[in-house]
């Protein structure tokens, strides 16, 4: 008897028609980065949904990009009140100044960590001994909010000087960048994860 096919389908979260929403899941959530600007982009994406909508955040990523530099912490790091108030009055970000003063707080941060590390993504994937760990749980219900992994990350972001790196923000941004695939077994991005590991 032959086998019945498995229809493909995306992670729970997903499921919406907005295409941003689907593009960032099918193109970016769970791949691994190791580019350390992209990996303090999500830093401070990650930072900023604290309480919103990842939708929210995403919508307004342009704006980021366009105010901060394009995430270049090397220039953040320099920042300071005069910045912080430009940004308050911007329309593209997130205004809540606690979470756009860590900006400039974590580029600072990312900074010494890159000094010492040699590079923010050297830093983080010495975690996970530089390969993702990958869950393929059945349903989006066994995902976890955190995870040992995620407790150990953020406690030394934090005693590294880092805001807004609670275990749930950084269980987060371990899944968007990649250290964790937490794409759900069935899903499309899971499957083309399996086929490109397969190959030579």
């Amino acid at each position: 008897m032959p086998r019945r096919s498995v229809p493909l389908r995306r992670c729970a979260w997903a499921g919406s028609d907005d295409p941003l929403y689907l593009a960032y899941h099918d193109r970016e959530w769970g791949r691994p980065v190791r580019d350390d600007r992209v990996l303090f982009e999500f830093l401070v994406l990650e930072g900023a949904q604290a309480g919103l909508s990842w939708i929210t955040v995403l919508r307004k990523r342009q704006g980021y990009r366009r105010a901060l530099h394009r995430f270049d912490y090397a220039k953040l790091a320099r920042c300071g009140a005069r910045d912080l108030a430009r940004w308050m009055r911007d329309p593209g970000l997130v205004r809540n100044r606690l979470k756009l003063a860590s900006v400039i707080t974590n580029a600072r941060a990312f900074e010494a960590v890159r000094r010492e590390h040699g590079s923010f993504a050297r830093y983080l994937w010495a975690f996970v001994d530089g390969e993702p760990v990958v869950t393929r749980r059945r349903g989006q219900r066994q995902v976890p909010a955190t995870t040992p992994l995620s407790d150990r990350v953020a406690k030394d972001l934090a005693r590294r000087g880092f805001k807004f790196v609670g275990s749930t923000i950084v269980y987060a941004y371990l899944q968007a960048v990649g250290v964790v695939d937490d794409h759900l077994a069935g899903c499309i991005s899971a499957r083309r994860a399996a086929s490109r590991r397969r190959r030579p």
